[in-house]
C-alpha cells in the first residue's frame, strides 16, 4: 500500500471509529464537550481566548511601565491602581525599581510564552491544520486536551508569583545567572511555570508532527500542502529540538535556588557585602548558552506560523498563486535548521573568541537570506493580483515592511563589531519588537479576521476593523520607532528612568513621553477590535461556508462553523495543489482542492 493510500485508509478508519463512537454515545456533556474537551477546534478557541487574555494583561503591564519611563519619580495618576498594586511596589504611588523590573521581566515572559506563541500555535494551528489537511481531528486528541490545560496551569502559576514575598520574577524574561538564583522567591515560581509551558509545548509538537504526516488525505503530497501548514510543520520541529534545553536549565536553576547545587553559581560571589555562601564552580554562561539555544529558534517560533498566516491571506486576496511556492517551503525548512546555529550571537560580549565570534557572524547573515526569499516571495505575489483591501489583507500588507524593519535593523546586532555599541540598548528592544509587534501580531489580528467567520460563521465589521488597523499601525510606530534612536544614542534598556540619570541619554530623553503616549492611544486602538469580537459573534453578517471564495479544503469542503463531530459530511480527496487560481479557462477565478480536473 502507497503513503497516499495509507494516508487515505488512516482517515477513513479513524472517521468510521469516531462515527461508531457518536452512535454509542449520547452528547456529550457541558463539560466534556466545552472545557475538557477533545476537539482540536473547541481546544483552538480555548487557546484562542486565553492567549488574547494573556496578551492584553501583558500589554497592560507594558502601559504601566510607560508611566515610569515618562514621568520618572512622579506620582501614578490612576490612585486605585496604585493602592491596588501595593505600598510595597508604590509607595506614595511612586514606582520602585524593584516593581519596574517585576513588571519588565513579566512582560516579556507572558507576551513570549503565554500570549504570542500559544495564539499562533495553539489556537490557529490547532483550529486550522486538521482542516486543511483534510482530517477529523488531531492524531492524539487527549494529548491535545492535556496540552492546553498544562498550558494553563502554567499561566496560573505566572501570574500567582505577582503573589508571592518579594513580588513576580525580576530578573529579566533571560533570567540570567547568578541573579535570577538569587533573586526574590517569585523566580522559583517563575521557573516552575516556565516548566509548565515547555512541557505544553512539547505535547503539542508531537502532535502536529504526527497529524501532518500521518492523517493528510488521499492525494495531499507534501507538495500540495498550503503554506499555512508547512510553517506549523517546521515550527512544531523547532519546538520539538529546542525547548528541552530550557527544559532542563529551567531545573537545574531550581536545584541551585533550593537544592543547594552550583550549576550556574561560580565561586567567589559577594552579595551586599558578605560572601555567598555556595559550592561554587558553576558557569554563569551555561545558563546562557542553554537560554539562547532555545532563545533565537523561539524567534521563528513566533515569525513562521505569522508567515503561514499572511502567505494564506495573500493568495486569497490577490486572486493569484504564490510566487515561488517550493521557494518558500525550502527556505522555511532552510530557516528551521539554520536558526539552531545562530545563537551565541547573542553573546558577544561575553568574551567568545575571534574564531568563533566570526562562526555565529557567518551563519547569522546566512540566516537572513531564507527570510528574505520568503519576504520577496510574498511582495512579488502582489505583482499583477486582482487585490481586495479587505481588513485581513491590510494587516497582511503591513506585516511585509514591519518584518523588514525588525528583520534589517537586526542584521548590525549579528555583527559582534556594531553589536559591541548596540548591545543591551534600546535599539536591541526596537528591533526585537518589530519582528513581534508590528510583524508577528499584525499577522496574528490579519488571521483573527480571515478566520472568524469559519470559526463563527458570521463576519467581522469592516469599518471596525478598518479602524483598528489605521490607528494600531500608525500608534505601534509611534511606540518603538523612537527606540532605535535611543539606542544608537546608547540609552539602555531595562533603566526604570529611561535613562534619566546618564548624561549621553539627555539628548534622547524627549521621546519616551512620545513613545508612552502612543503606547497609551495603541491600547485605545484596540477596543474596536474588542467591540467587533464580541459583537460580530451575535450581530456579525452570516456568511456562506467559503466566505473568501478560497480553494484550501478548511474553506472549500466544511461548514462554516465545522460540523462538531468530524469536520466534514464525506472525506475529501485533494487533486491540485493550494493556490489554484485565475486558472486559465475555469469558470471562476478558483479551483478548490477537492475538485476534480487538470491542476
Amino acid at each position: 500500500m502507497g503513503q497516499k493510500e495509507k494516508s487515505a485508509h488512516v482517515v477513513t478508519s479513524a472517521k468510521k471509529e469516531h462515527d461508531k463512537h457518536e452512535s454509542e454515545h449520547h452528547e456529550l456533556g457541558f463539560v466534556r464537550k466545552y472545557i475538557f474537551s477533545q476537539d482540536h477546534k473547541v481546544i483552538g478557541i480555548q487557546y484562542g481566548i486565553t492567549s488574547l487574555l494573556f496578551l492584553l494583561f501583558g500589554f497592560s503591564l507594558m502601559m504601566i511601565m510607560r508611566w515610569q519611563l515618562a514621568y520618572p519619580g512622579q506620582e501614578f495618576p490612576w490612585k486605585w491602581l496604585a493602592d491596588f498594586m501595593g505600598q510595597a511596589n508604590m509607595p506614595g504611588g511612586i514606582m520602585l525599581p524593584e516593581f519596574y523590573n517585576q513588571l519588565g521581566a513579566m512582560h516579556g515572559t507572558i507576551m513570549v510564552f503565554l500570549g504570542v506563541v500559544p495564539l499562533a500555535v495553539g489556537a490557529f494551528g490547532n483550529y486550522v491544520v486538521p482542516l486543511q489537511i483534510g482530517t477529523i481531528d488531531m492524531a492524539f486528541p487527549k494529548l491535545n486536551m492535556t496540552s492546553y490545560w498544562v498550558y494553563f496551569l502554567g499561566g496560573v502559576t505566572m501570574l500567582v508569583s505577582f503573589a508571592m514575598p518579594g513580588g513576580a520574577a525580576n530578573s529579566g524574561w533571560t533570567s540570567y545567572a547568578p541573579l535570577s538564583v538569587i533573586a526574590t522567591t517569585g523566580q522559583t515560581v517563575w521557573l516552575i511555570g516556565m516548566v509548565f509551558l515547555i512541557t505544553s509545548s512539547l505535547l503539542g509538537s508531537i502532535n502536529f508532527i504526527v497529524t501532518i504526516i500521518q492523517l493528510r488525505v488521499k492525494g495531499l503530497t507534501f507538495m500540495r500542502l498550503p503554506f499555512f501548514v508547512w510553517a506549523q510543520f517546521v515550527t512544531s520541529f523547532l519546538l520539538l529540538l529546542a525547548f528541552p534545553p530550557l527544559e532542563a536549565a529551567g531545573v537545574l536553576q531550581l536545584m541551585d535556588r533550593l537544592a543547594g547545587t552550583s550549576f550556574f553559581l561560580p565561586s567567589g560571589l559577594v552579595v551586599s557585602g558578605q560572601p555567598l555562601a555556595v559550592s561554587g564552580g558553576g558557569s554563569p554562561l551555561l545558563w546562557q548558552h542553554l537560554f539562547w539555544f532555545l532563545a533565537h529558534p523561539e524567534v521563528y517560533v513566533l515569525i513562521l506560523p505569522a508567515m503561514g498566516i499572511v502567505a494564506e491571506i495573500i493568495a486569497n486576496n490577490t486572486r493569484k498563486p504564490l510566487w515561488g511556492y517550493k521557494s518558500l517551503v525550502y527556505s522555511a525548512i532552510f530557516l528551521g535548521f539554520m536558526s539552531f546555529i545562530v545563537w551565541a550571537h547573542h553573546m558577544f560580549l561575553t568574551g567568545m573568541g575571534t574564531t568563533i565570534s566570526t562562526f555565529f557572524q557567518t551563519t547569522t547573515m546566512i540566516i537572513s537570506i531564507p527570510s528574505v526569499i520568503i519576504l520577496t516571495a510574498l511582495l512579488l505575489s502582489l505583482w499583477g493580483g486582482s487585490i481586495r483591501f479587505t481588513t485581513p489583507m491590510l494587516f497582511a500588507l503591513a506585516f511585509l515592511p514591519m518584518f523588514a524593519i525588525g528583520g534589517l535593523t537586526g542584521l548590525p546586532l549579528g555583527l559582534a563589531p556594531p553589536d559591541i555599541h548596540l548591545h543591551d540598548t534600546y535599539y536591541v528592544i526596537g528591533h526585537f519588537h518589530y519582528v513581534v509587534a508590528p510583524g508577528t501580531i499584525f499577522a496574528l489580528f490579519a488571521g483573527i479576521y480571515f478566520w472568524y467567520p469559519k470559526v463563527t460563521g458570521r463576519k467581522m465589521n469592516e469599518l471596525l476593523g478598518k479602524i483598528h488597523f489605521w490607528t494600531s499601525l500608525v500608534f505601534i510606530n509611534g511606540v518603538f520607532m523612537p527606540m532605535f534612536i535611543q539606542g544608537l544614542a546608547g540609552v539602555s534598556r531595562r533603566l526604570y528612568d529611561g535613562g534619566a540619570q546618564y548624561a549621553h541619554a539627555q539628548g534622547v530623553l524627549q521621546w519616551n513621553e512620545f513613545m508612552s503616549t502612543s503606547a497609551w492611544l495603541l491600547g485605545l486602538a484596540q477596543i474596536p477590535f474588542v467591540i467587533n469580537f464580541f459583537w460580530s459573534i451575535r450581530k456579525g453578517k452570516k456568511v456562506e461556508a467559503n466566505h473568501w471564495d478560497a480553494t484550501t479544503l478548511d474553506w472549500a469542503c466544511t461548514t462554516s462553523p465545522p460540523l462538531a463531530h468530524g469536520n466534514f459530511k464525506v472525506v475529501p480527496e485533494v487533486h491540485r495543489g493550494p493556490y489554484d487560481y485565475s486558472h486559465q479557462g475555469a469558470q471562476s477565478d478558483f479551483l478548490p482542492q477537492n475538485q476534480p480536473g487538470e491542476a
